[in-house]
C-alpha cells in the first residue's frame, strides 16, 4: 500500500493597475502585444522600477495566514531560456522572499481539520503566453502578460490525497479573495496550480521521487490530475519500474499525465540578485498598516456566523467560503432576521441556481433585499414553502417585487383553520380505503403513509394551505 504526498506552488496573479516593474496596464483581454513595455521586453538601458501596491498585497496574504513577514526582500534572477521570457531569465525571489513561514487550517470531508504549513510566499513577474491556435503550424507569443505581478505560494508536502489538495488551494482561493488581492479567476490564469505528486510505502519516512504537473487551472482539474498522477505511479512502482523526476502536463480531454521536460533544481536556474533592483527594506510602520486593512477573514467570520446566526459549522463554513456569497447572505440575514433560513434559502435555492447556471453571486438577478423580503413573508405566514418557491422563481425571470407577485399570483397562505377542516374532510371522503390502510398500519409507517393525504390536501388548495396546520387536522382526524 502506498500513500501519496503532496504539496502545491499556487501562482496568484495580484489585482495591480499596472504591472511589477512598468507602468504597462494588467487589464485582462486587451489585444495581443499591446500592453508590454520595453522594460517589459528587456530591452538594453531599461531599469526595473518595483511596484509597492504588489508587496502591500503580499505582506496583507502573509499576515493573513499568520507568516513571518521578509524585513529585507530580495529580488533574483531565474535564468531560463523560453520564447514566452523575452529577458532571457524571469525576476523572482530565492534566498530572502517577502513571506516566511505561516499555515492554513482546511476543513476534510468528515468535518475534522488539519494544519497546512505554508513554506513562503515570493513575489515575482510572470512570463508571456506560448498561443498555439493562432497561426496555422506555427506558435505565437503574446507578451501582455510578461512583467504581471504575481505571488507564489508554497505549501510544505503534507497533503495526503487530492481532495485535502483541494480543500488547501480552495482556502487559498478564499483568503486571497477576501484580500482583494486578486479576483482568483482560474479560467483567465489569475490564479493557476502546480501540484508536486510522489508516493511511497505506507509507514515509510522517506520521500518517494516526485513529479510536477504544470499550470492546472480549476479545482476539479487539480482533483483529477493529482489522482491520475497518483495511479500512473503506483502502476510504475508495482511493475518493478521506477519513478522519473520531470514535470509533467495535465491532459483533460484524455484524463492522462504527459511528460514535458525533465525537472529543474534550483541550482539548473542559476539564480543570484538583481542587479538592477536593490534589496527591499520592509519597517514595522509598514505591516502595521498592512495590518489594519485586513478584513474580517473567512476563519473569524465563520465563527461569527455560528455565534450570530445560530448556524450550524458546516454551513457556516460554506456560506464563507466566497465573499461575496458571504455578504450577500449577512445581508439577507440582517434584513430578514432570520439567520437559519436566510442560510437555507442561500445554500440551498441561491448556490443550486449558481451551479446550474454557471454564474457568480454579483450576477444573480435576485437582490438581496428580494430574498429577505421573501423570507420576511414566510415568517409572517404569508408564504408557506410551496408558494415561496413560486415567489422565487417568478424573482428569477424578473417579474417584480415580491409583495406584487404574491397579490398577482393569488399565493397568499390559507391560514383559516376552517376552511383547511372542510379540505381535510373531502380528502379522507374521498380515500376511504387509504384511510383503512393508515389506521390499521403501525405507528411507524403512518408517518410516510401521511404524505399522501397532505398532498392531497395541498393540491385541492392550489399549495396554498398552511403546512402546519393541515398536518395537525389530519393527524387528528385520521387518529379518531
Amino acid at each position: 500500500m502506498y500513500e501519496a504526498v503532496i504539496g502545491l506552488e499556487v501562482h496568484v496573479q495580484l489585482s495591480t493597475a499596472s504591472k511589477i516593474f512598468s507602468g504597462s496596464s494588467t487589464a485582462f483581454g486587451a489585444e495581443p502585444n499591446t500592453q508590454a513595455s520595453l522594460v517589459d521586453l528587456g530591452m538594453p538601458g531599461v531599469l526595473p522600477v518595483p511596484n509597492a501596491r504588489a508587496f502591500e498585497m503580499a505582506v496583507k496574504f502573509g499576515l493573513a495566514i499568520d507568516a513571518e513577514i521578509g524585513k529585507e526582500s530580495v529580488f533574483d534572477r531565474k535564468n531560463y531560456f523560453y520564447p514566452d521570457l523575452p529577458k532571457g531569465y524571469q525576476i523572482s525571489q530565492f534566498e530572502k522572499p517577502i513571506v516566511g513561514p505561516g499555515r492554513v487550517t482546511i476543513t476534510l470531508d468528515d468535518g475534522t481539520t488539519k494544519t497546512i504549513n505554508v513554506t513562503r510566499a515570493h513575489l515575482e513577474e510572470d512570463a508571456g503566453k506560448s498561443v498555439h491556435d493562432a497561426f496555422d503550424g506555427m506558435t505565437g507569443v503574446d507578451l501582455n502578460r510578461a512583467g504581471t505581478p504575481l505571488l507564489e505560494i508554497v505549501s510544505e508536502p503534507e497533503l495526503r490525497s487530492a481532495k485535502e489538495a483541494v480543500a488547501y488551494l480552495k482556502v487559498i482561493h478564499s483568503i486571497i479573495r477576501y484580500l482583494d488581492i486578486s479576483d482568483g479567476n482560474m479560467a483567465q490564469g489569475s490564479m493557476r496550480c502546480d501540484c508536486n505528486v510522489s508516493i511511497r510505502p505506507k509507514g515509510s519516512e522517506v520521500l518517494g521521487t516526485r513529479t510536477e504537473i504544470k499550470n492546472v487551472n480549476s479545482f476539479r482539474f487539480v482533483e483529477k490530475a493529482i489522482n491520475t498522477e497518483i495511479h500512473r505511479q503506483t502502476e510504475i512502482l508495482e511493475d518493478g519500474g521506477r519513478v522519473i523526476q520531470e514535470t509533467r502536463l495535465y491532459d483533460p480531454d484524455k484524463d492522462e499525465t504527459r511528460s514535458m521536460r525533465s525537472k529543474e533544481e534550483a541550482n539548473d536556474y542559476r539564480y543570484f540578485p538583481d542587479p538592477d533592483l536593490l534589496p527591499v527594506m520592509i519597517d514595522d510602520s509598514f505591516i502595521e498598516a498592512c495590518r489594519n486593512t485586513l478584513p474580517e477573514l473567512p476563519e473569524a467570520r465563520q465563527a461569527r456566523y455560528i455565534k450570530d446566526y445560530g448556524i450550524t459549522d458546516y454551513d457556516a463554513g460554506v456560506l464563507v467560503a466566497d465573499r461575496d456569497v458571504a455578504d450577500y447572505f449577512s445581508e439577507v440575514a440582517d434584513t430578514s432576521g432570520e439567520g437559519k433560513l436566510a442560510a437555507n434559502w442561500v445554500m440551498g435555492s441561491v448556490l443550486a441556481e449558481l451551479n446550474q447556471t454557471g454564474s457568480v453571486i454579483a450576477d444573480f438577478p435576485v437582490s438581496a433585499r428580494q430574498l429577505a423580503d421573501l423570507i420576511s413573508r414566510i415568517k409572517d405566514n404569508t408564504l408557506n414553502s410551496k408558494t415561496a418557491k413560486t415567489v422565487f422563481e417568478a424573482l428569477l425571470v424578473g417579474e417584480g417585487e415580491v409583495n406584487a407577485i404574491i397579490e398577482a399570483k393569488g399565493l397568499v397562505q390559507m391560514t383559516d383553520t376552517g376552511a383547511i377542516e372542510a379540505i381535510v374532510d373531502e380528502v379522507i371522503q374521498e380515500n376511504p380505503d387509504q384511510v383503512a390502510n393508515y389506521r390499521s398500519a403501525p405507528s411507524d409507517k403512518q408517518g410516510k403513509m401521511l404524505g399522501f393525504f397532505v398532498g392531497q390536501v395541498m393540491k385541492k388548495s392550489q399549495g396554498k394551505a398552511n403546512p402546519q396546520a393541515v398536518n395537525q387536522i389530519l393527524n387528528s382526524k385520521l387518529g379518531s
